[in-house]
């Protein structure tokens, strides 16, 4: 039997317009309402994935032209607030985590400490923390926009304050004893006063001690972002080359940094962020790789105007035929995702424009090249068990929206597949999220 993996869901459009301006839109399930998640939900459960992660952003950005690229083909906005529709995903499910995206930009600490632990217990430990550090929308909140860096700094004082608030109740100051009723010991909850850089605030935190603290997860893969999912991640979200070489260097960077920071480093999950093309067949495969080795103009801006929504920055205007320049990017813009549209290319210097977004246009298949991604339910289940067999991988979260057709399309003959080969789990283990990523 091969190593057994873990899988979560990345549900890449957040609480927006799933299967916008795709034919099967058509199939009439409303985005702003909680049924479409609700089924994705029990469908990511029954396949065994350990959770979905719900991606969001707090602004659609301020300048007209900003504006225009996030909405235009919804690629960065509408969005609803996550955290509103995880409890409807736990009513739906008993095993699958929930981990929407939490930015400490738009979260106070006391108000995000007591409104987490509250979920935590309804959901019966089941909820998790994407922490990001984009800082695009602090003209929202008043605040001034932070360096790369600094969000990162901003970021640990604010974990930090959750934890100090989380743990603001000791051992035995829950009691409640019905014969004695007394309910709670209050000279074993702790005063907290905490005053940092970004926030000052007092406590205890007003919510009844946590069986397990939120699982933590956070993606980056620029140095300081790596040192913080070191430091304070459970699951940290990886993008590299899915080739055995890349994901096992990725992994011991990772691993190496939790510890560095005292923690065992089984404690933490790398998990590699993938969006396969699942083809019924080879030659379907080789037909949709064939089909995009020559990308036209539409196809090129069609690119452009994708990753444009990510970055912040307006990449249709620019030259095809010239290099990108770099500066172009703000200080806040992710390093990982700049390095992301760069791809095999060591910089964009002496590389038209146009080559880099025809080199994402273009798709290889799965085991023909280090980014291929299209391939059959048998390939996917190849490259899947050889990362785990040679590479020694923790698992691999699926890229997509939540609707049927998406969930279905990608998992129906992959899930039988990887459980045969004994990849992915069948069951669950009592004890929530935290406890199903320590069960291997």
């Amino acid at each position: 039997m091969s190593k057994q993996q873990h899988f979560g869901w990345f549900l890449s459009r957040g609480f927006g317009p799933h299967g916008w301006a795709r034919p099967y839109y058509e199939w009439n399930y409303p985005w702003q309402k909680p049924g479409l998640y609700q089924e994705g939900a029990r469908t990511l459960e029954q396949a065994g994935f350990d959770f979905v992660l719900i991606e969001d952003a707090l602004s659609v950005g301020i300048s007209p032209e900003t504006l225009d690229l996030r909405v235009r083909k919804a690629y960065g906005g509408p969005k609803h607030d996550p955290w509103t529709l995880a409890p409807y995903l736990f009513a739906a499910t008993e095993h699958l985590g929930v981990i929407p995206t939490a930015n400490p930009a738009g979260w106070h600490p006391y108000t995000a400490a007591r409104q987490f632990a509250s979920l935590q217990h309804l959901s019966g430990g089941r909820v998790g923390l994407n922490v990001v550090t984009d800082v695009g929308s602090a003209h929202h909140f008043g605040q001034e926009r932070l360096s790369h860096d600094a969000a990162y700094d901003r970021a640990q004082e604010w974990l930090d304050a959750l934890r100090l608030l989380w743990r603001s109740w000791d051992e035995g100051a829950l009691i409640a004893d019905p014969e004695t009723q007394i309910y709670a010991d209050g000279s074993k909850i702790r005063a907290v006063e905490h005053r940092g850089r970004y926030w000052s605030f007092d406590g205890p935190l007003n919510a009844e001690p946590l069986p397990s603290e939120p699982v933590i997860a956070s993606p980056g893969g620029s140095p300081r972002g790596i040192r913080f999912a070191g430091e304070n991640s459970d699951i940290q979200l990886a993008l590299s080359n899915l080739d055995v070489d890349a994901v096992r260097a990725y992994r011991e960077r990772v691993r190496a940094d939790a510890v560095a920071h005292g923690r065992d480093p089984d404690t933490i999950k790398t998990m590699f962020v993938f969006k396969p093309i699942v083809a019924s067949s080879v030659e379907e495969a080789d037909r949709i790789v064939a089909a995009s080795a020559d990308p036209d103009e539409a196809a090129l801006l069609a690119v452009a105007e994708a990753w444009s929504s990510d970055l912040e920055t307006d990449l249709t205007t620019l030259d095809l035929d010239r290099p990108l320049d770099p500066a172009i990017f703000g200080e806040h813009v992710s390093q990982g995702t700049i390095k992301g549209l760069r791809g095999r290319f060591d910089s964009f210097a002496d590389v038209p424009f146009r080559q880099i977004l025809a080199g994402k246009a273009r798709l290889g298949r799965i085991g023909d090249g280090i980014s291929g991604t299209v391939g059959t339910a048998e390939e996917l289940a190849d490259l899947v068990q050889a990362l785990g067999d040679d590479a020694d991988n923790d698992g691999l979260i699926f890229s997509g929206d939540l609707h049927p057709v998406t969930l279905h399309h990608a998992l129906d003959e992959l899930v039988p597949i990887l459980r045969r080969r004994g990849i992915l789990r069948s069951e669950f283990v009592p004890g929530g999220l935290q406890a199903n990523l320590s069960s291997f």
